[in-house]
C-alpha cells in the first residue's frame, strides 16, 4: 500500500477527541487504545502492534504522539528513517535516563535508546532541560547531542535563541522535529509531567526559526511530532494544548 503522508493523530488516552485543532483539516487517525503495554514504558508486543498499525504512514509530514507517556513514539518513526538525519527536541526532561526494566522502551529515555539503536541518527539538538539533569546524562551519549539548557534559555531572548538555531542548524544532515510542550510553561499548556517556562511565543519563533532556515539553505525536515497533553481526566483544562497545537500546526503547514 501507498504510505500516508498527512496529518497523524495517535490515539492512546482518547484526549484528542476533547480537543478542536484537528478537526477542520485532513488527518489520519491512529487508534491505539486497545494495545496493552504501552503507557510511559513499551513493551516489545506493543512495538510490534503499533508498528503494525503504522505501516502504511510515513515518517515524513506531521505527528501528535499524544502525551508525554508516550513519547517513545518518537523513536518508533525515527526507525523508519533510511538515511542520515539529526534530531531536535524541545523537552522539559533530558528522556536520556537509562533503562529500568531490562532496556525496555520508555518515555524517559527513548532518546538514549535512538542514540544508541539507530545508526543513521547523527546527532540530537536538545532544548529546554534543566543543567542538573543533564549532569545525570552518560558522557558517551552526550558526545552526540548540542544542549541548550532552561537556565541559558532564561537568559535569552527570542532573537539569540533564533540565533542559536541558525548556527546549529545552518549546515545540518537532514532533519526531524519533535516537540514536548512540556517545555512550555503552565500558563501555556498543562501536561502529565512536570513543566519548564517557555512561551508558547518563543517556541512558535523557534519552529518558524528552524523552517525558515531549512528553506533557505536548501535543508530537508523529514518529520515533526508532537506530544505533552494533559491527562485525559483533566481535559477540562485543555484549552491551552489546543491552542498551542493549532498555532503549532499553522506554522509546520507552511512548510510541508
Amino acid at each position: 500500500m501507498k504510505e500516508q503522508t498527512s496529518i497523524v493523530l495517535m490515539n492512546f488516552s482518547g484526549i484528542y477527541e476533547e480537543e478542536r485543532f484537528w478537526k477542520e483539516r485532513q488527518v489520519s487517525w491512529i487508534d491505539a487504545k486497545d494495545i496493552c503495554g504501552t503507557n510511559c514504558y513499551c513493551d516489545d508486543e506493543a512495538i510490534a502492534e503499533i508498528n503494525k498499525r503504522t505501516e502504511n504512514h510515513s515518517f515524513a509530514g506531521i505527528h501528535f504522539i499524544d502525551s508525554g507517556n508516550y513519547h517513545y513514539m518518537t523513536k518508533l518513526w525515527l526507525t523508519k528513517i533510511k538515511k542520515p538525519f539529526a534530531l531536535l527536541v524541545y523537552d522539559n526532561h533530558t528522556d536520556m535516563q537509562p533503562p529500568a526494566f531490562g532496556g525496555i522502551l520508555s518515555c524517559g529515555g527513548w532518546i538514549a535508546a535512538s542514540l544508541e539503536e539507530l545508526k543513521n541518527l547523527e546527532h540530537v539538538i536538545l532544548i529546554g532541560p534543566d543543567e542538573a539533569a543533564y549532569e545525570q546524562v552518560e558522557e558517551e551519549l552526550k558526545e552526540k547531542v548540542i544542549f541548550l539548557s532552561r537556565e541559558k534559555l532564561q537568559e535569552m531572548n527570542d532573537a539569540e535563541i533564533s540565533r542559536f538555531l541558525t548556527e546549529v542548524l545552518c549546515e545540518t544532515l537532514p532533519l526531524y522535529i519533535s516537540i514536548d510542550k512540556d517545555v512550555l510553561c503552565p500558563d501555556d499548556a498543562q501536561t502529565t509531567w512536570s513543566q519548564g517556562d517557555m512561551k508558547l511565543t518563543t517556541l512558535l519563533s523557534g519552529v518558524k526559526t528552524v523552517l525558515e532556515c531549512a528553506k533557505k539553505t536548501g535543508g530537508e525536515i523529514v518529520g515533526v511530532d508532537i506530544c505533552g497533553e494533559a491527562d485525559v481526566e483533566a481535559a477540562h483544562e485543555n484549552e491551552a494544548n489546543d491552542l498551542a497545537n493549532e498555532k503549532l500546526l499553522e506554522i509546520l503547514n507552511t512548510y510541508f
